[in-house]
């Protein structure tokens, strides 16, 4: 009775077993109409594959006749010409004419049009030039023998000339290949971030496989301008998983997409995914991705881009970090610089101070440096506006002398221990500008010549007019530059050592007005004539003669 119990189960319970099936049938469903569902596109990717089979048999069979009726129109003017020399010059010994359309076949039009106009050639060649004439029997072994060598002749021409098309297309094809090649380093040589090596292999790839190419690496984090298809963002994400290392699905709209590791040894190297568009023979186009992806991978690993990609990672987080730090010690500095700067003027301003040399010659200490640490602060500021593209022009119209007063006016203290000669051309006109920025960088520019010329020197500040530019430049006579310093003035916290032990500064000087006159259109250009010669640091700010200027204001 137990094992009798145990075989009925919930029907010796008084359970029903309608629903069970029920619930049995319900479960299987969707896993049915899933492997329906594949079962109808695998045959539709079946009859899409004969298809396309098919008409690829009958373009090539089309390609080959009208290769061979182009042959055969050759051998046909080759005909008339034989005729013309047969009868207007009596020429008798002229068979080689026809390895004549023989050569073009095989370079142009292929083999098999080749043969048939090397055959063709013969028989023509027999019926113009060897005896009995005009006729297609040949009577003499002598002939049979030398009509014999025409055909060999014409046959090992024909396979020569083809075989020497493809040997120059394979030629001109490695050509390319190294011009990419060596394309292709240069860019990932020039590439300072993770995201542009990571365009670089998406062009290089595309290139090698002609076809469009998505690439996604590990720690991506730039989104390619053309978003996958869902069934495609699953299949990537599953083989960055590690589930599989190569995959083929179909997106909405039919189009077949190939998935798979750029490399199968180097993960860095990415997740690619090809769209194949409607072609259906996907094995044959997997044969050809997979071998020049072979040679893409060789070329990354023997490149040693995995390591250039965790370098080139590193740097952009180190710079975000840095950027980040930069940012929050800048911002939280300011208030309490603000206070103290204050202060230090007030106090030096007093009478009990100003009565007292010493008091008064340390609260001008404690100014002054108080004020250049907040340049320095404001120049890390800029610095974080300008890398993080956040610099957006208030243009407006403004007098270059506004520009160059203002600048001596904020760096007067600088300017007090030497000799400034203005030379201002009075018939400037008005730039359309953002006067924040360029008296920001103009400010850097003086702030550079006082800075590193000795104490008494002459500084000329002079604002020309050249062609469409009205140039502001600032003369010194200092430290001057060397060639190697002109080679790398203007990047990110450069700074000469001949001076970095002595002078005081961050680098970003000149690197913030160049960003700032070039967001305004502008550009700035230095002149040394060597070291300890001076030098000459120039804006040169565009204006057009075209628009109408506004009306200047009367001088009071």
């Amino acid at each position: 009775m137990a094992r009798a119990w145990v075989k009925t189960g919930g029907a010796d319970r008084g359970w029903p077993s309608a629903p069970q099936t029920h619930i049995l049938g319900a479960t299987n469903e969707p896993e049915r109409m899933n492997r329906e569902r594949m079962s109808r596109e695998r045959m539709s990717r079946e009859r899409m594959a004969y298809q396309w089979r098919s008409t690829l048999r009958l373009e090539t069979i089309w390609r080959e006749l009208r290769g061979v009726a182009l042959a055969l129109l050759m051998v046909a003017a080759t005909t008339v010409v034989a005729w013309a020399l047969i009868r207007y010059l009596d020429v008798r010994r002229g068979s080689p004419i026809y390895l004549i359309p023989v050569l073009l076949a095989g370079w142009h039009l292929g083999l098999v049009p080749a043969l048939v106009a090397a055959i063709a050639g013969v028989l023509w060649s027999g019926y113009f030039f060897y005896a009995p004439f005009y006729t297609y029997f040949v009577a003499r072994p002598a002939e049979i023998i030398n009509l014999t060598l025409f055909m060999i002749v014409a046959l090992v021409t024909s396979h020569l000339a083809n075989s020497m098309k493809k040997q120059a297309e394979l030629a001109r094809k490695r050509e390319n290949q190294m011009s990419d090649l060596y394309a292709f380093s240069r860019q990932l040589a020039a590439a300072p971030t993770a995201a542009e090596i990571y365009h670089a292999i998406e062009e290089h790839l595309a290139t090698l496989v002609q076809r469009r190419v998505l690439l996604f690496g590990a720690g991506r984090t730039g989104a390619s301008e053309f978003e996958p298809p869902e069934p495609v963002e699953t299949a990537i994400a599953s083989i960055q998983r590690g589930a599989a290392l190569t995959t083929t699905v179909s997106d909405d709209t039919g189009n077949i997409w190939l998935v798979r590791r750029v490399s199968s040894r180097t993960p860095a190297f990415g997740v690619i995914a090809i769209d194949l568009g409607g072609m259906p023979a996907v094995d044959e186009i997997r044969r050809r991705v997979d071998d020049a992806l072979a040679d893409a991978a060789a070329t990354l690993e023997r490149l040693d881009v995995a390591r250039a990609l965790n370098e080139a990672k590193m740097r952009s987080e180190t710079e975000l970090l840095r950027e980040a730090l930069i940012g929050s010690v800048s911002h939280e500095l300011r208030t309490p610089l603000a206070a103290i700067l204050g202060a230090a003027t007030v106090l030096r301003g007093s009478p009990a101070i100003a009565q007292d040399d010493r008091l008064r010659s340390l609260t001008g200490v404690v100014r002054d440096e108080a004020e250049r640490l907040n340049n320095d602060i404001q120049n890390l500021l800029d610095a974080t506006r300008i890398s993080r593209h956040q610099i957006k022009p208030q243009l407006e119209w403004i007098e270059p002398a506004d520009i160059v007063n203002s600048a001596m006016e904020r760096r007067q203290r600088r300017l007090a221990d030497h000799k400034v000669v203005l030379d201002m051309d009075s018939t400037l006109p008005f730039i359309y500008v953002d006067p924040v920025l360029v008296q920001q960088a103009f400010v850097q520019i003086v702030d550079n010549a006082a800075k590193y010329s000795p104490g008494g020197s002459t500084i000329d500040i002079s604002a020309k007019r050249n062609g469409h530019d009205v140039v502001l430049s600032v003369h010194d006579r200092g430290a001057g530059l060397t060639k190697d310093e002109m080679a790398q003035l203007g990047e990110r916290f450069f700074r000469g050592h001949r001076l970095a032990g002595t002078t005081s500064g961050s680098g970003l000087g000149l690197w913030i007005a160049k960003a700032f006159v070039g967001a305004n259109g502008g550009r700035l250009q230095a002149n040394s004539a060597g070291a300890d010669q001076g030098t000459t640091v120039s804006l040169f700010l565009p204006y057009n003669a075209d628009v109408t200027q506004p009306e200047a204001a009367p001088d009071d």
